[in-house]
C-alpha cells in the first residue's frame, strides 16, 4: 500500500424512516442531521471521500449541498425498516467498482444519527485498522452508564429489566 489508504465514508439515509419522519434530513443545532456527519468526515485526516447512500432525492440534494457525493441512488429494496448495513454498503461498493473502477481499502460507517462523535475517535479507529492489516473491521463502544442489573433485555416475549448476559 503506497501512501495513505483509501478510505471512503459512507453515510446511510434512508429517507422512509417511520419513528422520526424525515429526521435526516431536520434540523438539528441549526443544519440538516445529515450535515453533521458529513462535516465529521470532512474533517477527518484520514478519510478522501464521502459518500451518501440513500434512496431519497431531497436527502441526495441536501448532502451534495454540504459537500458529499450522491453517486447513484439506493433501490427502494435496500432503504426498508427491516434492510441491513451490510446490503447497502455491498450495493455501493459494487456500484463504485463497477462505475469507476473505485475499491477502497477501508469504509467507515457514519450513520447520520450519531450527530456527536470526536473526529479523533474516528481517525483512531480508521489508524487501528489500518496498522492491524490481520482485522477486518473495528467498531466503536462505550462504558455503560448504569450497572447492566438495571437495563432492560429483550426476552421470553417482551422486555425484562434484570442481569443482562454478556
Amino acid at each position: 500500500m503506497a501512501g495513505s489508504p483509501e478510505i471512503l465514508a459512507l453515510i446511510p439515509a434512508r429517507g422512509g424512516s417511520k419513528s422520526v419522519p424525515r429526521k435526516n434530513i431536520r434540523t438539528v443545532g441549526g443544519r440538516p442531521l445529515i450535515a453533521w456527519s458529513i462535516e465529521q468526515a470532512k474533517r477527518s485526516r484520514r478519510i478522501n471521500r464521502i459518500v451518501v447512500t440513500t434512496d431519497d432525492q431531497e436527502i441526495a440534494e441536501i448532502a451534495r449541498k454540504w459537500g458529499a457525493e450522491t453517486p447513484f441512488m439506493r433501490p427502494a429494496e435496500l432503504a426498508g425498516d427491516r434492510s441491513t448495513d451490510i446490503e447497502h454498503h455491498e450495493h455501493a461498493l459494487r456500484t463504485l467498482a463497477a462505475a469507476e473502477g473505485y475499491r477502497p481499502e477501508a469504509v467507515v460507517n457514519l450513520r447520520p444519527t450519531m450527530p456527536v462523535r470526536r473526529i479523533a475517535t474516528i481517525d483512531r479507529a480508521i489508524d487501528a485498522l489500518v496498522a492491524r492489516p490481520d482485522v477486518d473491521s473495528v467498531r466503536s463502544v462505550s462504558l455503560a452508564e448504569q450497572t447492566p442489573y438495571k437495563m432492560w433485555r429483550i426476552g421470553d416475549g417482551g422486555f425484562k429489566i434484570g442481569r443482562a448476559h454478556f
